[in-house]
């Protein structure tokens, strides 16, 4: 039987809502909470779900969510009870606050406490209010429960010297973009598109492929990337994957206007195949959380309402969800 580990307490702030809960961690999956747990606190952007229903998420700065193994996991978050706080090997810390209609598997790190259950009702429903409608750009603040609040991104290391220098420049740029909304997406977002795209002067279809390109580039190919690293793929695999993974979407969004990810990802793929293994799990790693951070900010500024004349038919749809 395993040692139950020390009850640990979590608040979840969102001071432009003045809205505070308290989450309790538990020990179903102790090295995720333990990853959450040492890397408090921090401040992100806050996000909502966009079609699965009443849940909150994050990006969190923790590079390692991308690759602890979990030791419970939900089949499906929707049975979830109400307040459950998820990791997420998409870098994400998740609450679940009402009905969920993607049946996806899940890993609980704790619950918000049932005495804040109606504050954390009344933040879902501002939060999804910000960023589907009027795009006020809400921060969470996460932090151990009765201390100070604070903010911080982790800078990974190497060895290799322009691997070295090409993660400060990562971390630079993210720390930048972490708590205000990266230039190039404000000028996508205002039709500011040096390179023309978007046909016949339109604006919406590049900002549905940016926004369709980015997530998948920081979730699945370089959360891969990290992943298969940790699981010791071997090395000439590893590279062959990340040239064949990587290099394609970050030069259409380049064109697209995210220049920075490019140039970035043309100085990663010029030293690749000079790194080893810690090496190259530091700089994907890092490039993982920028991705991702991109990727938050492209839900916040996407202009949703620009489709709220379509609407589901049929029972049981839900208002405002």
């Amino acid at each position: 039987m395993s040692e139950k580990l020390p009850a640990r307490q979590i608040e979840i702030s969102w001071p432009d809502l003045g809205i505070t809960v308290t989450a309790d961690l538990d020990d179903r999956n102790p090295a995720l909470a333990a990853a959450l747990w040492d890397s408090l606190p921090y401040r992100s952007l806050q996000g909502h779900a966009l079609i699965a229903g009443e849940h909150l998420y994050h990006v969190a700065p923790i590079p390692t969510l991308l690759h602890t193994p979990h030791a419970t996991r939900i089949p499906d978050r929707r049975e979830a009870p109400d307040g459950t706080v998820f990791c997420s090997g998409l870098q994400h810390l998740g609450i679940k606050y009402g009905t969920l209609t993607e049946p996806m598997p899940a890993t609980p790190v704790g619950r918000i406490r049932a005495a804040d259950m109606p504050a954390l009702l009344e933040a879902g429903a501002a939060i999804w209010d910000a960023v589907y409608s009027t795009k006020k750009q809400i921060l969470a603040e996460v932090r151990r429960a009765g201390e100070p609040g604070g903010h911080r991104i982790p800078m990974l290391h190497a060895a290799n010297t322009a691997a070295s220098h090409l993660i400060a420049d990562i971390y630079a740029e993210t720390e930048k973009i972490w708590l205000a909304p990266p230039a190039e997406l404000d000028d996508l977002h205002q039709g500011i598109i040096p390179s023309r795209a978007g046909n016949f002067g339109t604006v919406l279809p590049t900002l549905l492929f940016v926004n369709g390109e980015t997530r998948p580039l920081g979730y699945a190919a370089y959360g891969g990337l990290v992943r298969a690293a940790v699981q010791d793929m071997p090395m000439d695999s590893l590279v062959r994957m990340t040239r064949l993974l990587v290099g394609v979407p970050a030069e259409f969004l380049g064109y697209c206007g995210l220049e920075k990810l490019w140039a970035f990802t043309q100085r990663f793929l010029e030293v690749l195949d000079r790194l080893d293994r810690d090496d190259f799990y530091a700089v994907t790693s890092q490039m993982a959380l920028y991705i991702n951070c991109l990727g938050g900010w492209n839900l916040q500024l996407y202009p949703w309402e620009t489709g709220d004349h379509l609407r589901q038919q049929g029972a049981g749809v839900k208002e405002g969800v």
